[in-house]
């Protein structure tokens, strides 16, 4: 217990997902290949990125802390990543997937969820356009750094998809300096 909420307070030396870095990038964002892997998820619907963050997170804590089929507390990872499916209007409800990474040594063989509402998410390798910021994000900043991505890509003439779209945060809420968050587009495939 007390190793898993040193782990959330301090969030450097977690495990993150593998990728390989392109060796061209652009100059205010990087291009990632990210290696097949399995992930924890669960997916919520609403009108607001925050709360369905939150309530996220907690199923996924409830998970690692062992609320799965074998009992087993799996280590925290890093990032916390948010897939965003946007409504069909404004006044339309998204859809969001907050996952955590499952560590390397739970990859074959994850613990099945013991929660209804969690899944283990098997995701395909994917190539992203990834931008990096700082500070505490919120709905407002994310936003922000999603247009300021797009806007890069469209001045590259960079083929993306638009949606969906991923938010991620590698720190604790408890972490007051040197913070990391991304957003990350997925590269558009020659068709």
């Amino acid at each position: 217990m007390f190793k898993a909420v040193g782990q959330v307070l301090f969030s450097s030396g977690l495990q993150n997902p593998p990728f390989t870095a392109a060796e061209k990038q652009g100059e205010d964002y990087e291009i990632r290949t990210y290696h097949a892997t399995k992930w924890v998820s669960t997916t919520l619907s609403g009108m607001q990125w925050d709360p369905a963050m939150s309530t996220g997170f907690r199923r996924l804590f409830s998970y690692i802390q062992g609320n799965n089929k074998n009992k087993a507390k799996v280590e925290m990872t890093a990032p916390v990543s948010c897939r965003v499916d946007p409504g069909a209007g404004p006044a339309c409800e998204s859809q969001f997937t907050v996952s955590f990474f499952i560590p390397e040594e739970h990859q074959e063989n994850p613990p099945e969820p013991g929660d209804a509402e969690v899944f283990v998410e098997h995701r395909k390798e994917f190539t992203a356009y990834v931008r990096t910021y700082g500070g505490f994000s919120n709905e407002t900043l994310k936003r922000q750094e999603l247009l300021k991505l797009l806007e890069s890509l469209q001045r590259d003439g960079v083929p993306y998809v638009d949606k969906p779209f991923y938010a991620c945060g590698y720190d604790s809420p408890f972490k007051l300096t040197n913070r990391r968050n991304e957003v990350w587009v997925f590269k558009k495939e020659p068709e």
